[in-house]
C-alpha cells in the first residue's frame, strides 16, 4: 500500500505524539521486566493503531477534499447503529478520557499526563487508553518498589 502525503504527516504526527509521551516517561523503562497485563495493553495498543491508521486511510481516499474532523464526525453519525457507537466514542475520548489522564496521571505521578488526549487524535483512542494503561502499569509498579508482580 502506497501512502498518501495527507496519511504520511498524520503518521507522522502520531509517532511524535508518542515519541513525547514517551521521552517524558523514560524514566519509567529504567525498571526491568512487563508485567503480563502491561504486555496486554502493549499488544492491544499497536493493534488499536494500525488497524485505526488502515481504517483511517480507507476513509481518506474515499472522501478525498471532504476529508477532515467536521465530516468524520458527521459520519460517525450516520445511522443510529453507528451514532450510537459514535456518541460513545465522542464522549469518551473528548471529554472522559482527558479529564482520567490527567486526573488520574496527576495522583499516581505520571509525567505530561496531558499529552494522551491529543495524540489519541492523531492515533486512535483505544490506542491512547492502552498506551496510558500500560505506562500507568509501570508507573504505579515504580511507586511500590519496582515490583513486578500483579495486584490481585
Amino acid at each position: 500500500m502506497h501512502l498518501t502525503s495527507s496519511e504520511m504527516f498524520f503518521m507522522a504526527l502520531g509517532i511524535l505524539s508518542i515519541v513525547a509521551i514517551l521521552g517524558a516517561n523514560l524514566h519509567l523503562f529504567r525498571m526491568p521486566g512487563v508485567s503480563g497485563l502491561e504486555a496486554v495493553y502493549y499488544v492491544t495498543a499497536l493493534a488499536a493503531l494500525v488497524i485505526g491508521w488502515y481504517f483511517n486511510f480507507q476513509y481518506f481516499r474515499a472522501y478525498g477534499a471532504e476529508v477532515g474532523w467536521v465530516n468524520w464526525t458527521e459520519l460517525l453519525f450516520a445511522n443510529p447503529a453507528s451514532a450510537s457507537g459514535g456518541q460513545d466514542l465522542v464522549i469518551a475520548n473528548v471529554v472522559i478520557f482527558p479529564l482520567w489522564t490527567i486526573i488520574d496521571g496527576r495522583r499516581v505521578g505520571m509525567r505530561a499526563a496531558w499529552l494522551y488526549f491529543p495524540m489519541s487524535l492523531v492515533t486512535s483512542y483505544a490506542f491512547g487508553v492502552a498506551l496510558y494503561l500500560a505506562l500507568r502499569d509501570r508507573q504505579v509498579r515504580l511507586n511500590r518498589g519496582g515490583e513486578l508482580a500483579l495486584a490481585a
